[in-house]
Formats: C-alpha cells, sequence, structure tokens
C-alpha cells in the first residue's frame, strides 16, 4: 500500500446533552468507505459500546448515532488530514489536527477517552489544557488490537460508565 494524504470526511456525533467524548485517530479504509466510525466488521467499538449501555448491538448508521445520542455519548476523532498508509496508526505523518471546540462548546462533555495510544499522544499533543475535561486512554479496539480480547476490553472501556 501507498501513502496517502486523507481528509476526515465525518461530521462529529453529539448533542448539547452528550456527557463522554470518545476520540478515535483517523477513520480507517472500511469506515471511510461506509461514511461512519469504526465501519471495520471486526472492530469492536459497537459492541463494546452496546454493552456498557445495554443495548442491542447497532447495524445500521441510524442505529449507532442513536445509540450514541441516547446514552450521552459524543464520537469524533482527533485528526483533521494527514497522511497515512492503509489504515495503520503507525504510518501517521503530517498530522493536521481536528479543531475540538464545535464538541466543548456545544455539549456537556466533561470527559475524553482516547481508542487506542495513537489518539491519546495526538490529543495530548495538541489539546492538553485547551479544555476543562478530564482525559482517558482506553486499549484500540482495532482488531490490530489483538493482544486484547473482548472480556478485556470490556473490563477498561467500562470506566466510561461512571460519567453516563
Amino acid at each position: 500500500m501507498t501513502e496517502e494524504h486523507i481528509v476526515h470526511g465525518f461530521k462529529p456525533v453529539y448533542d448539547k446533552n452528550s456527557k463522554v467524548l470518545i476520540l478515535g485517530s483517523m477513520p480507517s479504509i472500511k469506515s471511510r468507505e461506509q461514511g461512519f466510525y469504526y465501519g471495520h466488521p471486526q472492530n469492536r467499538f459497537w459492541k463494546l459500546i452496546a454493552e456498557i449501555c445495554n443495548w442491542e448491538v447497532p447495524k445500521t448508521v441510524s442505529e449507532k448515532r442513536a445509540l450514541l445520542i441516547d446514552n450521552r455519548i459524543a464520537v469524533w476523532d482527533v485528526i483533521k488530514e494527514c497522511d497515512l498508509v492503509g489504515s495503520s496508526d503507525s504510518s501517521l505523518k503530517n498530522v493536521v489536527p481536528a479543531d475540538l471546540s464545535e464538541i466543548f462548546d456545544n455539549s456537556a462533555v466533561k470527559v475524553v477517552f482516547t481508542n487506542g495510544s495513537a489518539a491519546s499522544k495526538i490529543f495530548e499533543k495538541y489539546h492538553k489544557g485547551k479544555y476543562s475535561a478530564a482525559h482517558f486512554c482506553l486499549p484500540s479496539t482495532s482488531p490490530a488490537n489483538a493482544a486484547w480480547n473482548f472480556e478485556r476490553l470490556l473490563t477498561e472501556w467500562s470506566r466510561i460508565k461512571a460519567y453516563l
């Protein structure tokens, strides 16, 4: 695969009642193909969030949006554009950070959870101290993170419940 310049094409998902913001790095190839967050069929994000919120696993974009909004969860990514090989966070270059002020100015978000270490590092580099929100890094839900099985991920990701 060759390096491509990718411009993030999704709007954030949130409303005025959102309390928790989950930030990824940049949408994967599968997500970009589907036009929505966490679109790879082996990504465990939707299964985890459904389990945490006691919902059925959403299948459609509208079901995914409803799961997030109804449970006061906002989702976006820390990168506006970058150079990337495939979907590999380890290949990120020339990062332009996303402007997160839209969410912080128009919601009740008080805590940020980053989905994986790449998102966490970028959040810390570009956004640390800008917002009065606590920040916690969670293990990546990506299928590339094979060291973490679903049960281990669920234990860590369940920390979100305390803020909903």
